[in-house]
């Protein structure tokens, strides 16, 4: 295992025309780690992963990903076959293949890659085994997904870009997919998440990186970015509500006026979204 980081960036430019998509982003993720990339439409989620995917060509900065410039390494030879063999992309659209089983597409797209994961075991991984023979437009949305999920693991990538991973899942569904990727995560596979779902990112993610008009506003643990919303908690009751430092203070004192139990009483701390919202500027 390399002490150098998965991916790394520094002074990442990129514009399309007059228009600056990134301006001078720096970031690192470190082997094993997972990472949620957090930002409004046009902040430059999309910009930064295809520049890291090797799918786009940036204006400026430095890149490495596995070690390797995406830029300079390619599109054929078998420089390029070994570094993009240690990538999986998981992109939003859905896998559809037409009438091929869910067997079938793994071993397909495992054919592409020198030393792939055994297609069976992948497909066991993603919890489709029951599927293995079933057409793909028979799958569920849920089952679709796992198996977008599975052509991106075929290949044994130590890295792992999930782009909206669960945009359109029902509530069971999102639940599921979840523990899917702490599994990966739990063997060590290096993840970055792009979503809107903020949840998502405070379930999943070591780390929260947050983009604002192309550049990096935040970077942390999806507790300490939590924290910078503030340390002040929300005391509300029927009828009214506190923020304060001091909740026991106000709670005693609601005690004391309403002679007993408050009712409606909550207690809410800052969360992910209260710190995303100010950070991008969007607080209603």
């Amino acid at each position: 295992m390399t002490e150098s980081p998965a991916v790394r960036t520094r002074g990442l430019h990129k514009r399309y025309g007059r228009r600056t998509a990134l301006a001078g982003i720096d970031l690192d993720i470190a082997y094993g780690e997972v990472v949620a990339l957090l930002g409004p439409n046009g902040a430059g989620k999309t910009s930064t992963v295809e520049i890291l995917e090797g799918h786009r060509s940036r204006d400026g900065g430095e890149v490495t990903v596995l070690g390797v410039d995406p830029a300079r390494v390619g599109r054929f030879g078998r420089a390029a076959r070994d570094w993009r063999s240690g990538i999986g992309i998981v992109l939003q659209e859905a896998t559809d293949l037409g009438e091929l089983t869910v067997g079938e597409t793994v071993r397909h797209f495992a054919r592409y890659y020198p030393a792939p994961r055994d297609p069976a075991e992948v497909i066991e991984v993603v919890g489709l085994t029951d599927r293995t023979r079933t057409r793909i437009r028979k799958l569920s949305g849920g089952q679709r997904r796992r198996l977008d999920v599975a052509v991106g693991l075929v290949g044994d990538p130590r890295l792992v870009f999930l782009d909206e991973p669960t945009t359109g899942f029902d509530p069971a569904a999102r639940r599921a997919f979840w523990e899917l990727i702490r599994t990966l995560a739990g063997a060590g596979t290096t993840i970055l998440l792009t979503t809107h779902y903020l949840d998502e990112a405070e379930a999943l993610a070591d780390r929260v990186v947050v983009l604002a008009g192309g550049r990096v506003v935040a970077d942390g643990p999806p507790t300490a970015l939590a924290e910078r919303a503030g340390h002040q908690v929300t005391v509300r009751w029927s009828g009214g509500e506190r923020r304060t430092d001091d909740p026991a203070t106000v709670i005693a004192e609601l005690t004391r006026r309403f002679g007993g139990p408050i009712p409606g009483l909550t207690v809410t701390r800052p969360s992910l979204e209260d710190a995303y919202l100010d950070l991008i500027g969007s607080r209603p």
